[in-house]
């Protein structure tokens, strides 16, 4: 199914980035990166970001410390030493 009509990219697309990605994609933009396309109309990001989450799956959710989904979670995120300097 086409799911960016823009980029007429399709969910095996989608799947298929998010599987072969070093650094797992979280985004529909890291997804775009990975197609070597951007985003025209927006309107197929929540779709992308619906898929990336069916396909990383509840290991995603609760990742142990020696999976590469966690290792990609906290790539994600500030570190709480960087937040509270930006507070």
């Amino acid at each position: 199914m086409i799911v960016c009509s823009c980029n007429v990219l399709t969910d095996h697309d989608v799947r298929s980035a998010v599987s072969a990605a070093d650094n797992l994609p979280r985004s529909a933009k890291q997804v775009y990166g990975c197609l070597g396309c951007s985003a025209e109309c927006g309107r197929c990001a929540r779709t992308i970001k619906s898929i990336i989450d069916e396909a990383l799956g509840a290991c995603a959710e609760a990742c142990c410390s020696g999976c590469p989904h966690s290792q990609a979670r906290t790539d994600d995120h500030v570190h709480p030493e960087f937040a509270l300097a930006a507070s």
